[in-house]
């Protein structure tokens, strides 16, 4: 019986554009739907506000390295998980991450909660040769960012670009003052801030 129906199905043209269009539409309307109630449902944690100047200047430099590649930001509510890495990740701790770090992939452990762990010495010697704070790593050193000067009249343009295009909260004062906050950074400077201040606004639990 169940076969008679298939071949009726694929027979019959008409029945099977009807059909088609009524599993598109089951399909589309699943993934759209929860857009209109995104708002609602995705606000800012408490406390959070978006990146200054050299963090958000960090950040595209995390990017840029493809750090994500294997590192995640998203520790699940799982105990294995938070004991080793604090508070899982909430939704509304990534409202001005664009693009978002979250993932499952990791060759390094996950930095959602790194920051303040260590100290900003710390991450230099990491980032100029890993292995020499921790020997079994086989992550790459970045010597170059100790090199890198930073341009300030970028990171200013990013700003602005947030604001207009997705509505980040930054003051006026604050995208004027960014080439200062910047002046005379490295590159290394700009991606231990942005360690730094990962994951902070949620208290970790260990």
């Amino acid at each position: 019986m169940s076969g008679n129906s298939h071949e009726k199905v694929e027979t019959n043209i008409g029945l099977m554009i009807i059909l088609i269009i009524l599993v598109v539409s089951v399909g589309g309307l699943v993934q759209i739907v929860p857009l209109f109630f995104m708002q609602s449902m995705i606000k800012p944690v408490e406390g959070l506000k978006p990146y200054p100047a050299l963090q958000l200047i960090g950040r595209d430099i995390y990017v840029r390295e493809s750090c994500m590649v294997c590192h995640s930001q998203m520790i699940r509510p799982f105990r294995a998980e938070t004991e080793r890495y604090g508070h899982y990740s909430v939704a509304g701790e990534f409202v001005y991450d664009r693009p978002f770090q979250w993932g499952s992939k990791r060759t390094g452990p996950d930095l959602h909660r790194v920051g303040g762990r260590y100290s900003d010495d710390w991450h230099r010697a990491h980032l100029m040769n890993p292995r020499d704070m921790v020997p079994e790593s086989v992550m790459p050193g970045y010597p170059w960012f100790e090199k890198n000067k930073i341009d300030g009249a970028s990171v200013q343009q990013r700003m602005q670009m947030l604001k207009n295009v997705f509505g980040h909260p930054y003051t006026d004062e604050e995208i004027a003052n960014a080439p200062k906050a910047v002046e005379g950074k490295t590159e290394m400077d700009a991606v231990i801030a942005y360690l730094q201040g990962m994951g902070k606004t949620i208290k970790t639990v260990k």
